[in-house]
């Protein structure tokens, strides 16, 4: 297959292993993300597709070529780093073209290359800068196009836009994407940021621990996670999880916290299934609902974040988040009413935690 194939990998360091049988589709074309929490073995994994760490066992295909055994400037790839890592005293145009320099092309074509590359970035004003008179935005479309240039099959971005504050995180994230729909490139994107990886992604690898937890469209991770881990580290705020069990409340089913009833609008038929079963319900701030005919819930805190306010309530023993429009008012301390939508609540087994219901 056209893109990239991860067959069985499996990566060992001194005799422990970090990451084992890794089994991993990219299409031709794919943004793919890995993401997760620190020491999941995102970087690890783009590393060995990079062939900067050599796998342990498994193999690892590009564009249906073997390239488990070969050099990383034997694979077709391009990779940029957290670091810019340009050369100081060379211009813009020197840093981009220096790669296609050392493999003996001539001067003419790369200097085509780098104009090509300059428009598609929109930083031809700046070829002939130095690296020290450009903003941390310029310097990352430098590092970005000197992958650019070379015309890979595949580019392996590495948190590229970590060091970047908050704005230029955001208008990166538009560049890169746009980029992407314009070349039609096969990406692998390593992060630790959901809403890079939900704004660029294809498709989404949540990682924890070694292991893939699920692979599937942003929208899909978002609202059909795979199991409690995935649903909590994708959001913000993060989803909101209580113990119990459904129960049968005359015609209505209702989840019991053993401290209180919350009431349900919405529940799908299959749930009915579930009734009785020790479980975790979860449920994002959008879905809990504020509703004269739910439950009694004391309101902690407020958050306003302009088009939204986060509202933290003590409900049936727990703390829950839920989302309300900013011209509603809550002060601390003032009671309300909260039932939750059924209808997109996930349920997960309270033991493997694995999600038995999703939306």
């Amino acid at each position: 297959m056209n893109g990239v194939e991860l067959r069985n990998v499996t990566k060992a360091y001194a005799g422990l292993t970090v990451m084992e049988d890794i089994n991993l589709e990219i299409a031709d074309g794919d943004f793919l993300v890995l993401l997760g929490p620190s020491g999941c073995g995102k970087s690890t994994l783009l590393n060995m597709i990079a062939g900067l760490e050599p796998t342990t066992d498994g193999s690892i295909h590009i564009n249906g070529r073997d390239v488990t055994s070969l050099e990383p400037d034997e694979r077709d790839i391009a990779m940029v780093f957290q670091s810019y890592a340009l050369y100081p005293t060379m211009s813009v145009r020197r840093n981009i073209g220096f790669g296609l320099k050392m493999r003996g092309m001539l001067r003419d074509e790369i200097d085509k290359r780098v104009a090509e590359v300059g428009d598609l970035l929109q930083i031809t004003p700046l070829l002939d800068r130095k690296p020290s008179q450009l903003s941390g935005g310029q310097q990352q479309r430098v590092a970005i196009g000197r992958a650019l240039v070379r015309e890979p099959s595949v580019f392996l971005f590495d948190e590229p836009l970590s060091n970047l504050d908050a704005k230029l995180r955001a208008d990166m994230r538009i560049e890169l994407k746009r980029l992407h729909e314009r070349l039609g490139r096969t990406i692998v994107y390593v992060t630790h940021d959901q809403i890079e990886a939900m704004t660029l992604a294809t498709k989404v690898v949540v990682l924890d621990k070694g292991g893939i937890q699920q692979v599937d469209t942003p929208e899909n991770v978002y609202r059909r996670p795979a199991n409690r881990f995935v649903a909590s580290f994708v959001g913000a705020p993060t989803m909101n999880f209580l113990d119990g069990k459904l129960s049968q409340n005359g015609d209505d089913i209702v989840f019991d916290s053993g401290a209180g009833c919350l009431p349900l609008v919405n529940v799908p038929a299959e749930a009915r299934d579930l009734i009785g079963r020790p479980m975790t319900l979860g449920a994002r701030p959008e879905h809990m609902l504020f509703d004269e005919t739910g439950i009694s819930s004391r309101v902690l805190l407020a958050e306003p974040t302009g088009p939204d306010q986060y509202v933290r309530l003590a409900v049936a023993g727990s703390e829950l988040t839920a989302r309300s429009g900013p011209e509603q008012i809550f002060r601390s301390g003032s009671d309300t009413r909260i039932l939750i939508d059924g209808a997109r609540m996930t349920l997960f087994d309270s033991q493997s935690g694995q999600a038995l219901l999703t939306a």
